[in-house]
């Protein structure tokens, strides 16, 4: 069940009454790792979910048991599909678990996937990510991140194109959307409509009017977390990772209130 954006002040809610009524609003993705975040994004504002385990680490594929409580969720879920942490080189034996992934996410009645794989040259590997997107129908598809380490990534936007992606997630070949703006809107005017080009990498309230003007893109990708307070200082010393964010559903009712705004201007 969606959870009511209370707790906006009147003109945000205007603003955003005003947008939506204009269609105009720019999607908003919200990236969780673990139950509680994926309880927060539970709201009107959030057009879709990424789930994945180990965000400190770019993300990985989700745990069955997140996995499972995705699955009654009112906000559409794609679940991220990568096997370990590092590069996006997969041998045959990590693609076949990918796989067995994607048949997964399928069984558990979730809306999408993410993938992407490069090859050895930095090209998207075609051939692996076709044998990924036949397996996945009839799940929608979007492009992970992998697009912004690979050599040509207009050539890599006709490659999804032409596997039937419906979305890139790019932070414009930069390690931030707001560095990558410009070519993002490059990425823009080669997609030509015929695929939505959503901008992730530390996309921010503060941060996403500028990136929005200069790349033209209409859909954003965020995490909306906010730093924990260290439990049990032993957890570092141990190799616990003692410091971890969570998501925060007053982030991504900031952000959004953010995103309502360039559309009511």
């Amino acid at each position: 069940m969606r959870i009511s954006d209370g707790g906006r002040s009147p003109e945000a809610e205007r603003a955003r009454s005003e947008a939506v009524s204009r269609g105009t609003v720019p999607d908003l993705e919200i990236c969780v790792d673990e139950s509680c975040g994926l309880t927060a994004a539970q709201r009107p504002c959030v057009a879709r979910i990424e789930l994945c385990a180990a965000l400190a680490q770019g993300g990985l594929t989700p745990s069955p048991g997140l996995i499972a409580r995705a699955g009654g969720s009112s906000v559409p879920v794609f679940a991220l599909i990568r096997p370990r942490a590092g590069d996006f080189i997969y041998s045959d034996m990590e693609t076949d678990q990918m796989l067995d992934d994607i048949a997964h996410m399928r069984q558990a009645g979730l809306a999408g996937v993410v993938i992407g794989c490069l090859d050895a040259e930095g090209r998207l590997d075609r051939a692996r990510l076709a044998r990924l997107r036949r397996a996945s129908l009839p799940l929608r598809c979007q492009l992970h991140r992998a697009i912004d380490l690979s050599v040509d990534p207009l050539q890599a936007i006709d490659i999804a194109i032409d596997l039937g992606f419906e979305r890139v997630l790019s932070s414009g070949g930069a390690r931030s959307a707001a560095e990558g703006a410009a070519c993002l809107g490059r990425m823009m005017e080669h997609a030509r409509g015929r695929i939505e080009i959503m901008a992730g990498g530390g996309v921010r309230p503060d941060n996403v009017a500028e990136i929005y003007r200069t790349s033209g893109v209409n859909g954003f990708h965020a995490s909306c977390r906010i730093a924990c307070r260290v439990q049990d200082d032993r957890l570092d010393h141990f190799g616990f990772a003692a410091r971890r964010g969570v998501t925060s559903a007053g982030e991504i009712l900031r952000l959004s209130d953010a995103l309502c705004a360039l559309a009511a201007a």
